[in-house]
């Protein structure tokens, strides 16, 4: 454990703003490390009306668990869209078959939790912009300063195996 209490109250938690141009905008807060977790990530998210935490994107290996706190939003999983209400809890396996976003497309804040297995190496699959993740030493939402590879590249970047290997 961390040495303190394995308590924290999610309306006294302190949020970090973070954006990337004009459609992606939340104010989040780290919950895992602070607890001492180690096997699972936790978050909170708010998300502005109009806006995405994250492009639309599927991890291979780790799961993602999302709680509507408050507000209401879009989930995009896959091709299908859902309406995203308080109270509503989706399950998001990790799989190529799983892409997924939240979007608030409400007129007020959309308050939710994230939880996340927190395994690595991670492959994260973002099909809207034909890209591939690869992370090593630190899964998504980890200590980005563990990682040991952390590299996003086209997905038509790819080469045959022994390209330049004779």
């Amino acid at each position: 454990m961390n040495g303190g209490p394995p308590i924290l109250n999610i309306h006294e938690v302190p949020l970090q703003d973070w954006r990337h141009g004009e459609r992606y905008q939340a104010r989040m807060a780290q919950l895992g490390r602070p607890l001492g977790a180690r096997k699972l990530g936790y978050r909170i998210v708010v998300l502005p009306p109009g806006k995405a935490a994250w492009p639309v994107h599927a991890h291979l290996v780790n799961e993602e668990m999302f709680f509507i706190i408050e507000g209401s939003g879009l989930l995009r999983l896959g091709e299908k869209t859902w309406p995203l209400a308080a109270g509503d809890v989706v399950a998001v396996p990790p799989g190529p078959d799983t892409p997924h976003q939240i979007v608030n497309d409400g007129a007020s804040d959309l308050k939710y939790l994230c939880v996340s297995t927190m395994e690595e190496p991670d492959i994260v699959l973002m099909p809207d912009s034909g890209k591939v993740n690869i992370m090593a030493g630190s899964p998504p939402g980890g200590d980005k300063s563990a990682r040991t590879l952390s590299v996003c590249l086209p997905l038509d970047a790819a080469v045959d195996y022994w390209e330049d290997e004779d």
